[in-house]
């Protein structure tokens, strides 16, 4: 589904400055709202929602740690960035402990600043949507849908291990809705008003796994310039989720069960020890059992991490909730482009729980919304379903297989750059060569292929396409990969 563009709350007296921030901000995708002062902050946080604030240390009468307080006390969970150009290490323990999200210093490093930004944001959307167990009929709300017995089997779970501070393990195939397990949980513990910090193992380099878990310090790692906050201390006192445990590298295993172990951290490149106090949540596609005796996954970390698990089940295994599922995406994606929701033809939720879905709740997810599209406003009918599967899966299956482009339909990829090369002959491509004309094609039509075999997963993107979720998604915003609210609304 589409997101809203992240909203951060910019606050600063030095009013030039936080123009030129807020500047880049917005052209990184970012909506800002710029305040000069730390009353007026505290106003906007009490009428708009914001998923994170990002105030200067010294500002007049109120200054950023003291905003920092007060915004704790109203919104726990609201990722507060600090930036600064008088740091001390003393202050910056002071500001984590009263906890801030992380400590910028100024000048601002601006890759480090977004990249501080996006995990905030991300931290941020996570703590203000509230997940509801079988909330089918709710589509302005995370719901986690499903009335089968073996979904009651799991929300039985969840109530159980919910009020116990213990480690789970959450298991089930990729796709079937396990960060929202992992969510649910917390939100029903003492926890619910502490942070909830999830980090995705696959989606992270082996080589910078231990400085985004730990943190680093000034000059620990090639172009670290600042000391760094990690994932433990943002966390600290709430929840820790880690999202396909299966993927972290060994030598970072050792390292994650000594913190298990003694509940403390060292972060890259640093001497003190540092005392964090976090549940740990943790999820995977894998089987860890044959992974240990393949010497992969350390039997010691496996079973401080499976004090307790959940099993999910594949939506092959609870068909008759195929059907609800669908229409839940379908309303909420109808709340989120501000239309109605289309009619269904009262056959498809018998052809849907036929199908045997491999990709999961997430296949679902993305099925529904080409449903939407394709439909156009008109009774969505088992004839346009089976169009939309059969442009996924060839035929046999419900397994996604990248289609044709446009490009190979025209006659391929050799036809289509001489016709290209010849419109550059001509001057048709006026200040535009072919080269930069085909490689810019040729890049969307590549964003276009990996929404479609990521179910339109941006971190799963990220990883495969070896660039940052913000590059991903200025891309999807630049090839118009996912409709445009504007464009929806007038379409419906």
């Amino acid at each position: 589904m589409t997101q809203d563009k992240s909203r951060i709350l910019l606050v600063d007296d030095y009013v030039t400055l936080a123009e030129s921030i807020g500047e880049v901000l917005e052209m990184k995708g970012f909506a800002v709202k710029y305040v000069s002062d730390g009353d007026t902050a505290i106003l906007a946080v009490e009428k708009e929602a914001f998923h994170a604030v990002l105030p200067d240390v010294r500002m007049p009468a109120m200054g950023g740690l003291e905003l920092l307080d007060q915004l704790r006390k109203m919104n726990p969970q609201l990722p507060v960035v600090l930036m600064t150009a008088f740091s001390t290490t003393d202050r910056a323990i002071d500001a984590i402990k009263r906890g801030a999200y992380d400590f910028i210093l100024k000048p601002l490093d601006m890759p480090e600043l977004l990249d501080a930004l996006s995990r905030a944001c991300e931290t941020g959307r996570l703590s203000v949507k509230k997940v509801v167990l079988d909330g089918s009929e709710d589509p302005t709300t995370q719901s986690i849908v499903g009335r089968s017995r073996a979904m009651q089997k799991v929300y039985k779970e969840i109530g159980r291990l919910a009020s116990v501070r213990i480690p789970v393990l959450i298991k089930g195939e990729t796709g079937t809705g396990k960060e929202l397990i992992a969510r649910a949980i917390c939100q029903h513990s003492d926890c619910a008003t502490k942070p909830f910090v999830a980090i995705n193992c696959a989606a992270i380099p082996d080589n910078l796994i231990e400085s985004e878990l730990f943190g680093h310090e000034r000059g620990a790692l090639t172009g670290a310039t600042n000391q760094r906050i990690g994932r433990f201390e943002q966390a600290n006192g709430g929840t820790l989720f880690f999202d396909e445990i299966g993927d972290l590298a060994h030598q970072t295993q050792v390292k994650f069960l000594r913190v298990l172990q003694e509940q403390v951290i060292t972060r890259v490149g640093g001497k003190s020890e540092i005392s964090v106090d976090v549940r740990i949540l943790s999820a995977t596609h894998r089987d860890l059992p044959l992974m240990i005796k393949e010497g992969t996954f350390r039997e010691d970390l496996y079973y401080r991490l499976a004090v307790s698990t959940i099993q999910l089940p594949p939506l092959r295994e609870r068909p008759e909730d195929a059907g609800p599922l669908f229409t839940y995406f379908l309303r909420s994606y109808a709340v989120d482009y501000g239309m109605n929701p289309p009619a269904i033809e009262k056959y498809v939720p018998d052809w849907l729980q036929e199908q045997s879905w491999p990709g999961n709740v997430r296949q679902m997810e993305n099925f529904a919304w080409r449903a939407m599209v394709e439909s156009a406003g008109l009774p969505i009918t088992v004839d346009i379903l089976r169009e939309i599967a059969s442009d996924e899966s060839g035929g046999a299956d419900s397994s996604v297989v990248v289609e044709v482009s446009e490009a190979d339909e025209a006659g391929g990829w050799a036809n289509h750059i001489e016709t290209r090369l010849l419109e550059a002959k001509n001057g048709d491509l006026r200040d535009r060569g072919a080269v930069e004309v085909l490689q810019e094609e040729m890049e969307r039509e590549l964003y276009r292929q990996a929404v479609k075999v990521s179910f339109g997963n941006q971190t799963k993107m990220s990883k495969w396409l070896g660039v940052s979720r913000l590059t991903v998604r200025d891309k999807l915003d630049k090839f118009d990969l996912f409709p445009k609210r504007k464009a929806s609304t007038k379409e419906g």
